[in-house]
């Protein structure tokens, strides 16, 4: 323990004994009773992983904090002391930035006034400490103090946060200490499961990259899509309607004007205003330039706008002379926050192919909020909106990409058009495989034309590409030819 221990207030030490309500014998809020999938990861990492912390990172409100709870009820029910867990929510408490070392401050006071006895005299009893620290990525210098601790003390911890970007310059000095998670919107199971209607086993387990290298593994999730169709369109027909946000699906009485007030004001203006504006170099980005920028990325989801063309655009809008290298910059911050992702251009021997990086919204219901514009995405409601439907093969490809991206050791990148080769949507790459994938979101496909890109990649030798796949919008032929296969964008979604 600190031999000089700073003070807390007694307002703060009240906010934390009412953050942790099981001390004095009380519940915690009440948590929903589904589960998302990172929870038994996450809890395992938390107990036996071989780094002592845990990372949980995603976008905002897609149940990091509820996790984080449900997770501590589980110790709870499993007998562990309630002196022995200690969680802070610094996303709230502005009385915690103003401490010096507000982690390893708030560790001691544990340590001293609730647990009673040192960390590591606690674990060698074989009664070990958790602490969850929710929300760090707006506390100055957090990672070093997680190193601090955790070599220090034998201690168990689980961090969140929702900037990429900041938990990523962290990751250095935890090199070897730390896993990381990320979560992200729901899968179209953990829907399903939510409205209670379905409970569906996931098609790829955890870190399974490997058996995408198989055709096999394709044509037996198209099968496992076809095995689940009802299943699987409902869940698309709701994730179409809504997207895939937590209190869409939690809440689906709430009407989609209210909800999509609450996402611009707790997800994208929160990310905006409080995430990427927190701290004194954040105090300087403009509040109103980021907002533009998303609502360009909002427009732009599923494609590769030049930078220039953007930097035109915002001109127009707001009769400013901003340059490529902030907008550029902008746009890393806003993928940062995990509302968004840019995929870049294929890297082939060391170098990267010419082009724009790809624009991937993590959800389609922030667009629609955003820019007050509903694009639906299943097949039954686009035949009522037919003016819609290459809108929507755009935010199909945005979809497709985002969750592509999100499977863990997956490399993805999109293939830019050139002078003798056709674009390619995503090239997925497995080991020193790589896998093709064209988006075709459309009624009817043109099998001579629409498989050129595919054809053309295929059968370069160099690309060591054996099959590629096509994302459609309906149930297609299985096979095209012996090497492509055609997947429903649904099935596709089914995979996690």
């Amino acid at each position: 323990m600190n031999p000089i221990f700073p003070s807390l207030s007694q307002e703060l030490e009240a906010t934390l004994r009412r953050l942790n309500p099981y001390w004095r014998g009380e519940p915690q809020i009440q948590l929903p009773p589904v589960k998302r999938w990172a929870y038994s990861v996450a809890l395992k990492r938390l107990k036996s992983g071989l780094a002592k912390a845990t990372v949980l990172t995603g976008p905002r409100q897609v149940g990091k904090s509820t996790l984080v709870r449900q997770i501590i009820q589980t110790l709870l029910d499993e007998g562990v002391e309630p002196r022995r867990i200690f969680y802070v929510q610094f996303d709230e408490l502005r009385e915690l930035l103003r401490l010096t070392e507000p982690i390893l401050t708030l560790a001691d006071w544990f340590e001293q006034y609730i647990l009673k006895e040192s960390f590591n005299r606690a674990t060698e009893s074989g009664q070990p400490a958790y602490l969850f620290f929710d929300e760090v990525q707006n506390l100055p210098e957090w990672a070093p103090q997680i190193k601090s601790l955790v070599d220090s003390s034998d201690v168990r911890v689980m961090v969140t946060g929702s900037s990429a970007l900041r938990i990523e310059q962290g990751r250095d000095s935890l090199a070897g200490r730390i896993s990381t998670l990320e979560l992200g919107t729901l899968f179209l199971r953990e829907i399903m499961e939510i409205r209670r209607e379905e409970t569906l086993q996931p098609f790829l387990e955890f870190n399974g990259i490997t058996p995408l290298r198989t055709l096999d593994f394709w044509q037996d999730l198209r099968a496992y899509g076809e095995q689940h169709r009802d299943v699987r369109l409902r869940a698309f027909s709701y994730f179409s309607e809504r997207g895939a946000y937590p209190i869409a699906h939690n809440r689906p009485d709430v009407e989609w004007s209210e909800l999509a007030d609450q996402l611009n004001e707790t997800v994208i203006r929160r990310a905006i205003t409080h995430d990427l504006r927190t701290g004194p170099r954040g105090a300087k980005r403009d509040q109103h330039l980021l907002e533009e920028i998303f609502r360009l990325v909002c427009r732009y989801a599923g494609q590769s706008p030049t930078t220039s063309s953007m930097v035109e655009e915002i001109r127009q809008t707001r009769d400013a002379n901003i340059g490529t290298q902030r907008v550029l910059q902008y746009l890393r911050f806003l993928d940062g926050t995990l509302l968004m992702r840019l995929i870049e251009p294929l890297e082939l021997r060391l170098k990267r192919k010419k082009g724009t990086s790809k624009i991937c919204i993590c959800d389609h219901a922030l667009r629609a909020s955003w820019l007050q514009e509903v694009v639906p995405l299943s097949s039954e409601q686009l035949e009522t909106h037919s003016h819609l439907k290459d809108l929507a093969g755009h935010i199909a490809e945005s979809a497709a990409g985002y969750f592509l991206r999100s499977i863990v050791g997956l490399d993805v990148a999109h293939f830019p058009v050139r002078a003798s080769e056709p674009e390619i949507d995503y090239v997925i790459t497995v080991g020193e495989q790589r896998i093709p994938i064209e988006i075709k979101y459309r009624s009817r496909i043109n099998w001579a034309t629409d498989t050129f890109g595919l054809r053309s990649f295929i059968e370069k030798t160099a690309y060591n590409a054996p099959f590629g796949i096509m994302v459609t919008l309906n149930e297609e032929r299985p096979m095209i030819g012996s090497n492509i296969i055609t997947v429903p964008l649904s099935t596709l979604l089914m995979m996690r």
